[in-house]
């Protein structure tokens, strides 16, 4: 198939969390012999921030956050056989999800991708004209990276036709272990940008252990943490690019997930820094969320903690020997069962399903 994909960036994870994911669901499918075009906006300083330059496998298309720019994106629509409009592009989200619509061939499938779609949800379930709300009786379908049951149930509550959760996963040829760099040692490192609803968390699952751990290094990497009030023993050392996530996964003693409020709430949400850290081989540790399970088993592949206090007493009792035991089995359950060739296997059955029936009614 050919697919237009209309998302934040591929190119760059500045304030992008949706980078990793962008990049692996569609090398992925790449793989699988499908022409990607992936079109983003040139917005929020994210151009001059790149961690990769436009890769082999797919076509990049970085249109000027205008009107005019947004009309000329669009019209590689006509020429797809699947179009996609994800969540959170940043500008024209609202022209962007109608445009994808109208500008689509008849014969073509549409599809929204929820890259929070926790979040999505509750913006969109008391607002009845919301764009989003609008479109999905029209679009074929759904995908999120996450959610479950409740997710898929909701949406189809709201129209949706079919939502099909493709959850984050990992790319062995990128998130694998490399030697540990002294820049990132720690105890506990924490890499995600600063977001009202993950700061308290944050508060509690991170800067909490670490005022009670002041014999022990805590690194935190991320966006919008430089005027944060920190305990003294917290490094806070900005943006990371994609190219230093390997080593920033694997020379602490351990890792840190912390969820979205919520898509702790929701569950069955795991983010791509679970899937980076696992396929580092890291020790990760995770806040408590519903799903965990389904993932990474607990006490065996990932350390769970329920607050700040059992971040603590993880550190507190966590060898090097376990850590990388951990590390190691986790490494061992994600590359069976949680790569993003298997997830592009997933989006595959279902565009098999849905292509012969939008076919049929074209004609």
């Amino acid at each position: 198939m050919k697919i237009a994909f209309y998302g934040s960036s591929l190119l760059s994870s500045y304030w992008n969390g949706a980078a990793t994911y962008y990049r692996g669901i569609l090398h992925a499918l790449a793989k699988r012999g499908h022409q990607i075009t992936f079109y983003e906006p040139d917005a929020f300083d994210r151009q001059s921030h790149r961690d990769i330059e436009p890769p082999n496998w797919a076509r990049s298309v970085v249109y000027p956050a205008t009107a005019d720019g947004l009309r000329m994106a669009l019209q590689g629509a006509r020429e797809a056989d699947l179009v996609v409009k994800a969540s959170g592009v940043g500008v024209f989200d609202d022209e962007l999800i109608e445009g994808v619509l109208r500008h689509a061939a008849p014969d073509a499938l549409t599809a929204f991708w929820d890259v929070d779609a926790a979040a999505t949800l509750d913006e969109i379930r008391e607002v009845p004209d919301h764009p989003i709300r609008r479109a999905l009786h029209r679009l074929d379908l759904v995908f999120t990276y996450g959610g479950g049951a409740p997710v898929v149930d909701a949406y189809e509550a709201l129209g949706a036709k079919r939502c099909v959760p493709i959850y984050n996963a990992l790319d062995p040829a990128t998130h694998r272990p490399v030697p540990p760099d002294s820049r990132f040692a720690a105890n506990l490192g924490f890499l995600a940008n600063r977001l009202p609803d993950r700061e308290a968390r944050v508060e509690e699952f991170f800067l909490k252990p670490a005022a009670a751990l002041p014999g022990k290094r805590f690194l935190l990497g991320g966006n919008g943490w430089h005027d944060k009030a920190v305990p003294a023993n917290v490094q806070a050392i900005g943006h990371v690019g994609t190219a230093s996530h390997n080593a920033f996964n694997c020379t602490p003693r351990a890792v840190l997930n912390v969820a979205r409020d919520s898509m702790a709430h929701i569950g069955f949400s795991p983010a791509t820094r679970v899937f980076e850290a696992a396929g580092a081989a890291a020790c990760l540790i995770t806040d408590a969320w519903e799903g965990i399970e389904q993932f990474l088993q607990p006490g065996e592949e990932v350390l769970v903690a329920r607050d700040g206090q059992d971040v603590a007493e993880h550190l507190a009792v966590l060898t090097p020997e376990r850590a990388q035991a951990i590390g190691q089995a986790a490494l061992r359950r994600v590359l069976a069962e949680h790569t993003y060739d298997l997830r592009a296997a997933e989006v595959d059955a279902v565009l098999h399903q849905l292509a012969p029936v939008m076919a049929e009614a074209a004609r």
